[in-house]
């Protein structure tokens, strides 16, 4: 998908001759939003705020996983690329939306035919985790696609510009070694930190918290996904000279922080409306 060009891009993503030359010896990651840490973390921070009818639902469908919590099924997505090819395929565009060139403003036909983009994903899956018609397997899977949606759509990266795929061809130097910008927002700042899952949850706790969402305003993941992109508008968010060090970290991560509270509170929104008693 391609967009024009708009001035609210930054001006250059190509990176210079000689950060190429460095990048081609090394290896970039792969293009997960937040990484297991991050979605296991939007997912717990989620369940602390579902209601009790959420809650027991949520355990109904998911009584026979392995690990029968939001947090055992928030990465399910991103290992379809590996344990089911053919899903993995098909739901690959439903991950993110390239609305960077656009102004930041989504437009369901351009930006998302046929619901091929996460705004159009999360719609799509939570209306059928939502309809008691649907059989447990489906809403089981809609479940677990929406644990995981909820938390792509807050990754700034994953609402952003086509031609450099959301950061993954942005490459920098970070610490002296070749990586992009993608990756560096998935868990690379994260990592910084040398925490572990207990600890970063108790430091998003911390954090104060975010606006009360729920009855969900109309057209909310498409509002995420603007506010996402914003995010990636701001100046400085795309480093100059393509390296990044510790002035970035302390610059940024506390944005990828307030994303991560926001996505579980969203998350936990989400999830109380579609078990929600119909009268």
């Amino acid at each position: 998908m391609t967009h024009p060009s708009h001035p609210s891009a930054p001006p250059t993503r190509r990176p210079p001759r000689w950060l190429a030359a460095l990048l081609a010896l090394s290896f970039a990651l792969p293009a997960h939003a937040w990484g297991p840490l991050g979605h296991r973390l939007v997912a717990r921070l989620a369940d602390a705020d579902l209601t009790p009818e959420a809650r027991a639902g949520i355990a109904r469908l998911l009584q026979a996983e392995a690990d029968p919590t939001l947090a055992g099924i928030a990465n399910w997505a991103d290992e379809l690329r590996a344990n089911d090819p053919g899903l993995g395929k098909r739901s690959s565009r439903w991950h993110y939306v390239n609305i960077g060139d656009a102004g930041c403003v989504f437009d369901a036909a351009r930006d998302c035919p046929r619901g091929d983009c996460v705004v159009g994903a999360i719609q799509a899956q939570a209306a059928i985790l939502a309809d008691p018609s649907r059989s447990d397997a489906e809403r089981r899977q809609a479940l677990k696609f929406v644990v995981h949606f909820v938390g792509d759509v807050h990754q700034p990266l994953h609402a952003g510009h086509a031609d450099d795929r959301g950061g993954n061809d942005y490459q920098v130097n970070w610490r002296g070694k070749g990586s992009n910008l993608h990756s560096l927002w998935d868990s690379g700042m994260l990592n910084t930190q040398r925490l572990d899952e207990d600890a970063w949850l108790a430091r998003l706790r911390a954090l104060p918290a975010p606006a009360p969402v729920s009855p969900l305003p109309p057209r909310a993941p498409q509002l995420w996904a603007e506010q996402s992109c914003r995010l990636v508008a701001t100046p400085g968010f795309y480093p100059s000279g393509h390296v990044i060090g510790d002035a970035y970290v302390a610059a940024h991560l506390p944005t990828a922080e307030t994303q991560l509270r926001l996505g579980g509170a969203r998350l936990a929104a989400t999830l109380n409306e579609a078990f929600a008693t119909r009268r």
